[in-house]
C-alpha cells in the first residue's frame, strides 16, 4: 500500500497552514521517498479554498518525483470542459506527466453548494450527467483531433485542443464517490467508475463498508470487460500522531469541524482518522492494507502541519516499507 500527502489548502482560511508551507511540505514529501502522491482539495463556493489548478502548478514547479492530483475536484461539473482540458494539459506538461485528475459531482449540503447550483443552474442529476460527459470530452480532446461531440450539456464541432498533455495516452482520470444512499444507488456510482474511470477514491472509512464497496467495484469492473487490477484505488483519510490518543482525536475533531463547517460526530472522527501513538496509527491503517486498498492519501488533522508530517514520515510510514 502506497501513501500520498493531502495538503489542506482550505486550512489557509483558518490558520492551519500558509501558502508557503503548502509548497514547502510538497518539496519535503517529494524528497522523502515516503510519499508517492501529493493531493490538494478543490471547491468553489461549497467549501472555499485556494484554487486547485493554480496550487498544483506551483507544486509542479517545486517537485520532480511525486504525482500531483486534486482529490477530489468538486468544481469539475461547474468548469467549462474545453477550458479545463487546456488547463490540465498545461499543468501536466509543467509536471512532466505526473498528474492525476480525481473528478466528483461536488454535491455538498452547505449553503455554498446551493449557491453553486443556483449560479450554474445545475442540480444533483445534472452534476452526475456532466461528470460523465466531461470525462468523455477530456479524454477525446487529449487523444484526438477534430473532435465532434453532442451531449446533453455540451457540444463540440470539429475542435482540436493543443497542446496535448505529456502523459500518454492521457493523464489518469479517477472518480471519487462516497454515496451514503441505498445500496442500489451506491452500486450505480460504482458502475460509473467501472465504465469511465482509471481509478476510484473514497472517504468512506468504516472498514466493513470500504471492503464491500471495494469488492463490488471490482465485480463491476470485471463485468465491464476490464481487469480490476488495472483500476487504481485510494482512500482519502486523516492522521494525527500523538502519544495521547485522546488529545489526537480532540484536535482532529476541532480541525474537521472547522474544515467542513459541521459538528462532526466523534464516531466518524475516530473511524476516519489514524490517531494516537505511531503503533496505533499503523494498526489503524493495516486494516485497509489487508483488504487490498492500493493507496491512502493522508491529511494531517493538526494546526502544526510541518511537525505532523515529519512524525508521519519518520514514525508511521517506515512500518509499511
Amino acid at each position: 500500500m502506497k501513501f500520498g500527502l493531502t495538503l489542506p489548502n482550505r486550512g489557509v482560511l483558518f490558520g492551519a497552514i500558509t501558502p508557503e508551507e503548502i509548497l514547502t511540505l510538497g518539496e519535503i514529501a517529494d524528497r522523502s521517498r515516503g510519499f508517492d502522491d501529493l493531493w490538494v482539495g478543490d471547491s468553489l463556493l461549497g467549501k472555499p479554498r485556494m484554487e486547485s489548478l493554480m496550487l498544483m502548478a506551483g507544486l509542479a514547479a517545486r517537485t520532480k518525483r511525486v504525482r500531483i492530483g486534486v482529490a477530489c475536484m468538486a468544481s469539475f461539473p461547474l468548469r467549462d470542459p474545453l477550458w479545463l482540458a487546456n488547463q490540465w494539459a498545461s499543468l501536466d506538461l509543467l509536471a512532466g506527466g505526473r498528474t492525476v485528475l480525481v473528478a466528483c459531482t461536488g454535491i455538498v449540503p452547505q449553503a455554498g453548494g446551493a449557491l453553486e447550483d443556483a449560479h450554474y443552474r445545475v442540480d444533483n442529476k445534472a452534476r452526475a450527467e456532466r461528470l460523465v460527459e466531461w470525462i468523455t470530452i477530456l479524454k477525446r480532446l487529449w487523444t484526438e483531433d477534430n473532435v465532434h461531440y453532442e451531449g446533453r450539456h455540451y457540444r463540440l464541432q470539429g475542435v482540436t485542443m493543443e497542446p496535448k498533455p505529456a502523459a500518454k495516452p492521457h493523464p489518469p482520470i479517477w472518480i471519487a464517490n462516497n454515496s451514503p444512499g441505498p445500496r442500489d444507488v451506491v452500486e450505480r456510482t460504482h458502475r460509473r467508475v467501472a465504465r469511465h474511470a482509471d481509478g476510484w477514491m473514497t472517504s468512506i472509512s468504516d472498514p466493513d463498508e470500504v471492503a464491500w464497496r471495494l469488492n463490488d467495484l471490482r465485480e463491476k469492473t470485471r463485468a465491464a470487460g476490464r481487469n480490476p487490477d488495472d483500476l487504481a484505488t485510494c482512500l482519502y483519510h486523516n492522521i494525527n500522531v500523538n502519544r495521547d490518543r485522546s488529545a489526537a482525536l480532540e484536535e482532529s475533531k476541532r480541525f474537521l469541524d472547522t474544515y467542513y463547517m459541521v459538528d462532526m460526530p466523534m464516531q466518524r472522527v475516530t473511524s476516519w482518522t489514524a490517531a494516537g501513538s505511531p503503533d496505533e496509527c499503523v494498526e489503524h491503517l493495516r486494516a485497509y492494507e489487508q483488504m487490498g486498498i492500493g493507496a491512502v492519501g493522508l491529511r494531517c488533522t493538526s494546526w502544526n502541519q510541518v511537525e505532523q508530517m515529519h512524525r508521519v514520515l519518520e514514525e508511521v510510514l517506515p512500518h509499511f516499507k
